[in-house]
């Protein structure tokens, strides 16, 4: 039987309740990859998941312990061996992966196994560890820039990103400026220099000044972790304005949720949760690939950890501490 090293989570909790352990690797059937990760990424997902977050998930992920104890959807490495109905990829081809497309975890370990369709391949000459930042935030941040109808906003317009420090807020100012946009980033003051560095054009303190209340008007906000009622923000919104928001609190997430139903039906501006994510959409990333290559979209890396230390790699992105996406790294060979 052969082993392999990964991080698993047997109960809710912080990133304490993540241990490293032996267990068999897989071997992969029908349509699946058998991945050797070389690198893998932290996401703000992977922390609701271990809550948790927004509460509602236990009715689907297990109400007293979580069903799956896998950790992890980001990843990038080398295919080790295919099952027979794989069309697409060989052993040797360099792949990365949102393991939600594929509706599973397991991102962090020396091995991923699933399906084909939740893989593609790396942008060309991009290290691994830099490919294992875009599955999951950058797909998410080119798809807040339009609604599910394919609208978007013009060269010129007035865009914020709350949250521009973190995972997905990087990417999104780099695509917004990539678009024409003049971008205003959010973020707390110790990093609003880091915004800046990737292409904000403004940026807010959101400790000293509320964006709601400060008479700025926008042509497209988007929210990467909403902490103002939805209500507060549209009046953050020019007439023809939009709002998007990927995540927040279960209060903020149904009032968000309300805000797509009801009230952006009734008014001029459209307001509400972004629900027509597409993860590993294959369009997108054929979008966030050209963007690399002509220079327009790059992953901003905060820190470096190896898989013993996933824990720690979860605590630093769960504390607000990271600028840009937390990364870890495993050698190219056991």
């Amino acid at each position: 039987m052969t082993r392999m090293r990964a991080a698993y989570a047997d109960q809710y909790g912080g990133p304490d309740v993540v241990r490293v352990r032996d267990v068999e690797r897989p071997t992969p059937a029908g349509d699946e990859l058998l991945v050797r990760v070389r690198a893998a990424s932290v996401n703000r997902a992977d922390l609701d998941g271990l809550k948790p977050k927004p509460g509602f998930l236990r009715l689907f992920m297990g109400l007293r312990a979580p069903r799956n104890h896998e950790v992890g959807i980001d990843a990038a490495g080398v295919v080790e061996a295919v099952g027979p109905e794989v069309a697409r990829f060989q052993p040797g081809d360099e792949v990365m992966t949102d393991l939600f497309a594929a509706g599973r975890f397991g991102a962090f370990a020396e091995y991923v196994c699933a399906r084909e369709k939740a893989f593609e391949p790396i942008p060309t000459g991009m290290p691994f560890e830099e490919a294992a930042t875009l599955p999951h935030s950058a797909v998410l941040a080119l798809q807040g820039m339009r609604l599910r109808d394919g609208r978007t906003f013009e060269p010129g317009a007035r865009v914020l990103i709350d949250g521009a420090s973190g995972n997905v807020g990087p990417f999104a100012v780099q695509i917004a400026k990539a678009m024409g946009a003049e971008v205003t980033g959010v973020a707390s003051g110790d990093k609003l220099d880091f915004v800046r560095s990737v292409g904000a054009d403004h940026v807010i303190d959101y400790r000293s000044v509320d964006y709601t209340k400060a008479g700025e008007r926008y042509d497209w906000i988007v929210a990467v972790d909403a902490h103002h009622p939805i209500r507060a923000v549209r009046r953050a919104l020019k007439p023809g304005g939009v709002y998007v928001t990927m995540g927040g609190t279960t209060a903020t997430m149904f009032a968000a949720l309300g805000g797509s139903l009801v009230m952006s039906r009734f008014g001029d501006r459209w307001s509400g949760m972004m629900l027509w994510w597409k993860p590993m959409h294959r369009p997108d990333i054929h979008t966030l690939k050209k963007l690399i290559a002509d220079g327009k979209l790059k992953p901003m890396i905060d820190r470096r950890y190896r898989l013993e230390e996933v824990a720690d790699a979860l605590r630093w992105v769960e504390d607000g501490h990271a600028r840009g996406k937390v990364v870890i790294t495993q050698p190219a060979e056991a």
